[in-house]
């Protein structure tokens, strides 16, 4: 006769089978945390517990699918479209790259805490880049718009003086990484600013006609912008001047945001030439959750940074995705994580609960690690004056970071996803672009993953690194605009 087994024996059980568990998904996760010993999955089980609200499910990212789509279709709709949380501009970019483009262009890259002026020379089948990087200082990102584009007039005279090419009419072409209605091809109404930027008088003008006031001041005839784009249209072209497939392009930096080929005949806001069966569309998912779309996946640390940022209830998406705010959310977790005393037996330090001390870059840092080396992340700790955090800290924050970047990169995926499934083509290749993407050593793979798993059949992608998208992209529209 068995003896019924008693609550401590059947406690004992379930908790070498939420080991076994917890094991699985950490090898699921990075084949390099399965190095992790049964006495560190031991002590990892708490903080393990305490991230989940961090992960998402298979069903959880498709109905964030079916959620996009509905506002996706709301931005391009002309009667939802003033209430839609994903605006869907037009950008009025018709043709892509045919390999014809030939001259001289300059790019202006505006969308960060630095903007880059681009002179590039396009010959058959390759180019030549001079570009340099100017500084914003905060005073100017805060300050009057006047003052902001006085300070990009001045930076791209000097830039033409230095290539020697002042008294050269060139076109140019602006790329404007912030959430812009364009009107045309050369004039775009800025909607909102995001990423730090909250220039006084320049929500609802034409950007355009205030680089081209600023260069006036300065006496400048031969700049002429003839185009106007966002980072993401620029990525892809610049993907498909080498790619005809390229019908998607995706930043995953500062911000993040998202364009595609759209059929004409679905884009009621479009007023331009329809005998032109296609157009992109610059989605501006950024904003996708700013009707509330998203509220229930949020997690403390991610209501926290909005509230405290320059634009609270908006810009959702990208709030728990781009680069900006990655590393943040990291930290947040780490405060509170270290408050339970799960982390660093308790004893945080000054910078760690200094806002904005965990810098993104941090995040892949850790990530690259080798397998217990733990060097970078000692580094990072340094940095943090957290020296005094133990090996088993190390793993733990490791496996924090993992969890952030795996929910980025799962949510661009359903986003991506998202897209392939609209437009039916059935093969498509996506431009991606920014530092987070670039750098992060397992986005690519959970990305390609993830979009696999939610894209309908037998439909083939492929994701390009774009090669200077933002500035080799703009020169490319404003050549196909000159064409």
């Amino acid at each position: 006769m068995s003896k019924e087994a008693t609550p401590q024996t059947r406690y004992d059980v379930k908790k070498i089978l939420n080991v076994f568990v917890i094991f699985l998904s950490l090898v699921s996760l990075c084949p390099v945390s399965c190095e992790l010993t049964i006495r560190s999955l031991f002590n990892h089980i708490p903080i393990r517990e305490a991230c989940q609200d961090m992960v998402l499910s298979d069903e959880q990212l498709k109905e964030i699918s079916t959620r996009l789509l509905k506002s996706i279709n709301e931005g391009l709709d002309k009667n939802s479209h003033d209430s839609a949380a994903v605006k869907c501009f037009v950008t009025y970019v018709q043709d892509l790259p045919n390999g014809k483009e030939r001259g001289k262009f300059l790019a202006l890259d505006l969308g960060g805490t630095n903007f880059r002026v681009l002179l590039i020379t396009l010959d058959e089948n390759h180019f030549d880049m001079k570009s340099k990087i100017y500084a914003i200082p905060q005073s100017i990102m805060i300050g009057p718009g006047a003052q902001l584009f006085d300070h990009i007039a001045e930076c791209l005279i000097n830039f033409m003086k230095d290539q020697g090419v002042s008294n050269e009419r060139l076109p140019l072409g602006f790329t404007f990484s912030f959430p812009l209605r364009q009107l045309g091809l050369t004039k775009g109404l800025l909607s909102q600013w995001t990423k730090g930027f909250n220039c006084s008088g320049v929500v609802g003008e034409d950007v355009v006609q205030k680089l081209k006031e600023a260069l006036e001041r300065r006496g400048d005839r031969t700049i002429d912008p003839c185009a106007i784009l966002n980072d993401t249209t620029g990525t892809l072209m610049s993907c498909a001047w080498k790619n005809i497939n390229t019908r998607i392009g995706i930043i995953v930096g500062t911000g993040c945001n998202a364009c595609y080929v759209e059929k004409v005949e679905n884009v009621d806001l479009f007023d331009g030439d329809k005998s032109k069966p296609y157009v992109i569309i610059n989605t501006e998912w950024g904003n996708f959750g700013a009707d509330g779309a998203l509220d229930d996946i949020l997690t403390e640390y991610d209501r926290e940074i909005d509230e405290k940022s320059l634009n609270p209830g908006k810009q959702i998406f990208e709030k728990i995705i781009s680069g900006m705010y990655m590393g943040e959310i990291v930290r947040l977790m780490l405060v509170k994580f270290t408050k339970q005393k799960l982390l660093f037996n308790g004893q945080g330090s000054e910078k760690l609960s200094t806002k904005g001390s965990f810098l993104t870059k941090y995040v892949s840092d850790i990530e690259n690690d080798v397998a217990d080396s733990h060097v970078k992340c000692r580094e990072v700790f340094a940095e943090l004056d957290l020296s005094h955090a133990s090996d088993q800290d190390c793993v733990n924050v490791r496996y924090i970071c993992e969890i952030v970047s795996r929910r980025a990169a799962h949510l661009v995926s359903a986003g991506a996803a998202t897209l392939i499934n609209k437009m039916d083509f059935n093969s498509v290749t996506i431009g991606v672009d920014g530092s987070v993407y670039r750098f992060h050593p397992q986005f690519h793979h959970l990305m390609v993953e993830k979009i696999s798993q939610m894209i309908r059949p037998k439909v083939k992608f492929d994701i390009m690194l774009s090669e200077d998208g933002s500035g080799r992209g703009a020169a490319l529209v404003a050549a196909v605009a000159s064409r």
